[in-house]
């Protein structure tokens, strides 16, 4: 690993998240990796400003992103640290996403708009090698990136049954695994399968059926599955943006009688708060891809050794996918 550099801003969240993915890599595979800042600021016109520090000549650069930074920023900084890094004759570039956004804006919802995902892809893909990332809004989003810059898609599961087990253990004993609406299934049904291999414990699998009345508002919500009455539900999702969805689905929940209500959201947007979800919720849970401040009544897993893994077998040229197998 003598020729790959991580950077990263560090004056941003993601440098905190660069050094747990340094760390891993030392301790675990004995390899020596360095840790490059890269100063990001901003003119006094608000451009923004990049200031190379170190030579990248001949490097294997990954450049680990800031997902709490303003989104329009955090698309701008792409591009700029794209092409100042090919500039400066690095051997290769990866970006590492830990949240991907644009990511809900997949389809035209009605006409003239712009599928601003495939935007973004068309613009930070071409010339750079790879695209690492956590839990994608819609898998399918990897098919708006060419085959010369593949895009993979890490899944947060081991890692938050790993803690499931470790601080929950009797609630896995009577779960049911629901997915707020019938795209996440897959999702669920991950879970469940990892769960279930891990403890030998049973475990249901549920969605909820739900209607928009408009985007950004829960209207009608369905409930298919077994009969939650006194039960552990827990409930997981890849965002939690207002929490309204989380939040309707653990009221029917509630009205059916379940025991316990955990929820579990990859990226933690939280947008308007958590004071809604906490007066619900037993448990609420995300990861650390998105850098939110501590609060109570929510715990946040750790999810960097998954992209340090990424990260080196990337390099190494071994699987990925056999992390999720």
């Amino acid at each position: 690993m003598e020729n790959v550099i991580l950077l990263a801003d560090k004056n941003s969240n993601a440098w905190g998240f660069a050094e747990k993915v340094k760390e891993y890599i030392k301790e675990s595979k004995k390899e020596k990796i360095k840790l490059q800042s890269i100063p990001i600021g901003l003119f006094r016109n608000k451009e923004i400003e990049i200031n190379p520090t170190d030579n990248l000549r001949k490097k294997d650069v990954y450049y680990i992103q800031d997902s709490t930074k303003d989104p329009q920023q955090w698309w701008v900084e792409l591009l700029l640290i794209k092409d100042m890094a090919l500039s400066a004759s690095a051997n290769s570039l990866t970006f590492v996403l830990p949240n991907m956004l644009y990511s809900r804006q997949d389809r035209k919802i009605k006409s003239r708009v712009p599928i601003s995902a495939r935007a973004l892809a068309n613009s930070i893909a071409p010339g750079i090698k790879k695209i690492i990332t956590m839990d994608l809004h819609s898998g399918q989003l990897q098919g708006f990136y060419p085959a010369t810059t593949p895009l993979d898609n890490l899944y947060s599961f081991p890692e938050v049954v790993r803690y499931l087990i470790k601080n929950y253990p009797e609630e896995l004993k009577n779960f049911i695994i629901l997915s707020p609406d019938a795209g996440g299934v897959t999702r669920a049904r991950s879970f469940l399968r990892r769960i279930e291999e891990s403890t030998g414990n049973k475990c249901e699998l549920a969605f909820m059926i739900k209607e928009r009345s408009r985007p950004g508002e829960v209207g009608e919500m369905r409930y298919v599955g077994p009969d939650p009455k006194g039960k552990t539900v827990f409930i997981v999702d890849d965002i939690v943006d207002s929490g309204g969805t989380l939040c309707s689905s653990a009221e029917v929940m509630k009205q059916k009688g379940a025991s316990k209500l955990f929820c579990y959201a990859t990226h933690g947007l939280f947008t308007e708060g958590t004071d809604k979800l906490c007066d619900i919720f037993d448990k609420i849970l995300i990861s650390n891809t998105h850098n939110f401040p501590k609060i109570k009544g929510v715990e946040v897993i750790d999810v960097s050794q998954l992209f340090a893994e990424a990260i080196y077998r990337a390099q190494k040229g071994s699987s990925i996918s056999e992390l999720f197998e």
